[in-house]
């Protein structure tokens, strides 16, 4: 199969360099200064898994891609995602397999409505990654994980074909029969996490041993029931799962939006917490979530305000 990963990021990198290592034809799609950086330094990993080194990946711009791929790894911002459709448009024909990475809902309604939806799958991917200064790909933990499927659930020829591409790779490729719950399962925990810490401006250690163990309860228990309310509720294991990891007193993890926060950055704002709340209109009325959606908006009015040039 034939994959064009849109980016090199911690995402697209760690996944697409691990594809190129287990010999799939990979190629990225890259911005000029990413394919400068890649050029002098080429794709770098570095993990408890095992470390990587590919000098001078293949590589193309959005005006070098010469005709379809088999597959398109999407695993840009929400906030990017209307200009990386329009990057990547060339390498989608008849029988491209559009695979995002994102987390949410939202992305599989713009994507089908840009491309058509016999073109997306579903898929996320479970990894703690980050660029360093150097642009290498920092993985983070022992867990690299990429699940993926038909959104209808079936097993068609194409999954049958990134099953066999996949299993070559050096993470955990799954490939799910239900992958809308298992979205929906992630965004529970996502949300969840992005919520508390970026409220709380803390990590997930320092919020329970100040004593907000039902704080971080409290925002697992008003996701889920949105999930509930929309036909997806989550299985015990991983609500279970969820509050083990959100109530962890030693933990120092933080979501990548809090992250994003503490350096100024742009955040998934409306596209993890704003939807998930959108579509529990009609149910139980959430008041963390709503409290901590707040927040992030307030942060995004702030930043704005104070980009804009002085008059």
């Amino acid at each position: 199969m034939r994959f064009l990963v849109v980016g090199a990021g911690a995402l697209g990198g760690y996944f697409g360099g691990r594809l190129l290592e287990a010999g799939e034809d990979v190629t990225f799609l890259l911005r000029p200064r990413r394919a400068a950086q890649l050029a002098t330094t080429g794709l770098v990993i570095r993990s408890p898994r095992g470390d990587l080194a590919l000098p001078s990946p293949p590589s193309v711009q959005a005006e070098q891609i010469g005709g379809p791929y088999d597959v398109v790894i999407v695993g840009c911002k929400a906030y990017d995602l209307a200009d990386t459709m329009k990057s990547f448009a060339p390498a989608v024909g008849p029988d491209t397999a559009i695979l995002p990475l994102l987390n949410g809902m939202r992305h599989l309604e713009e994507l089908a409505r840009r491309f058509g939806r016999e073109h997306v799958l579903g898929g996320l991917g479970m990894i703690s990654a980050v660029l360093d200064d150097a642009g290498a790909v920092r993985h983070l933990s022992d867990v690299h994980g990429l699940t993926y499927g038909e959104l209808d659930g079936s097993r068609s020829p194409r999954m049958y074909a990134l099953e066999a591409a996949l299993a070559k790779a050096r993470f955990d490729g799954v490939a799910s029969d239900n992958i809308l719950q298992d979205m929906w399962e992630k965004w529970v925990l996502i949300a969840s996490a992005a919520s508390m810490t970026c409220l709380m401006r803390a990590t997930v250690g320092d919020i329970v041993r100040s004593g907000g163990t039902d704080i971080a309860n409290g925002m697992v228990d008003e996701c889920a029931a949105i999930a509930r309310h929309n036909g997806f509720a989550p299985r015990a294991m991983a609500i279970e799962r969820a509050r083990e990891i959100l109530t962890a007193a030693d933990s120092m993890m933080t979501a990548s939006m809090f992250k994003d926060i503490e350096r100024g950055a742009p955040i998934e704002a409306d596209h993890i917490v704003g939807d998930l709340l959108r579509r529990g209109e009609g149910g139980k009325t959430p008041s963390l979530l709503r409290v901590a959606y707040a927040h992030l908006k307030a942060y995004e009015s702030r930043r704005a305000r104070e980009s804009r040039p002085a008059s």
